[in-house]
């Protein structure tokens, strides 16, 4: 089996981002990501939970989808400004994939 390079992108960021990630991704030209909840964790402001709040929305969620290394410049300028004034991460990682041809 024949496997190729791309690139794994997570978003870890308030919950209420949800709709205005979506659009970023979709006008990047993402076909396809997960969304996911985030039951807790720790940063800066220490660690929290889900039940206990963070940030202004009371949650964060996790999306995650897979490119084509080509497409990883414009995806990140269509993310930056909604990180600007909310609690988020991006974190990009090499990976390999199956079918390349649907990323």
């Amino acid at each position: 089996m024949q496997m190729h390079a791309a690139k794994r992108v997570e978003v870890i960021i308030e919950a209420v981002m949800e709709r205005q990630v979506s659009r970023a991704l979709t006008e990047a030209g993402v076909s396809g990501f997960t969304i996911l909840p985030v039951l807790g964790g720790s940063g800066r402001s220490g660690a929290w939970t889900r039940e206990g709040g963070v940030g202004r929305a009371n949650g964060m969620i996790a999306v995650i989808c897979l490119i084509a290394p080509a497409r990883l410049e414009t995806l990140l300028e269509a993310l930056f400004p909604l990180l600007d004034a909310h609690i988020g991460v991006v974190s990009v990682t090499d990976t390999q994939i199956l079918r390349a041809e649907r990323f």
